[in-house]
């Protein structure tokens, strides 16, 4: 993993969801860039350092999918990792349909969450 390609962006609302994850990111030697909202997330203009993006599905400012298409129409293709809590069968279609490399239900294991990113970060997908 090259240095410059192991920074992960993280965005929830939920701010011990957020520590979390970054704990558990700085641990397999990722960096992390944290927004706790949508319009926080897309406030944030350099996204070609990023390996991959962990996006919540619900957040209180929007939805996470809608985020990650707007995303798509301005051109930005950096991966995207969904979590969320609500994982019905609707929402998981949504998300795998709007390009997602991994669709993760709170609580997930460690393992769920590295193993996309090792993937992503070694250009596999």
């Amino acid at each position: 993993m090259s240095k410059d390609r192991n920074l992960v962006l993280v965005v929830d609302d939920d701010p011990a969801m957020l520590r979390g994850v970054e704990r558990l990111l700085r641990q397999h030697a990722y960096e992390t860039m944290l927004f706790s909202s949508a319009e926080a997330f897309e406030n944030h203009a350099d996204f070609d350092k990023a390996v991959c993006v962990v996006l919540d599905i619900n957040l209180t400012d929007g939805s996470g999918i809608e985020l990650r298409h707007r995303l798509n129409d301005a051109g930005v293709s950096v991966p995207v990792i969904y979590m969320t809590g609500n994982a019905n069968p609707t929402v998981r279609e949504a998300a795998q349909a709007s390009g997602c490399i991994a669709f993760l239900t709170k609580p997930f294991s460690a393992q769920s969450l590295i193993e996309p990113l090792k993937k992503a970060s070694a250009g596999c997908l």
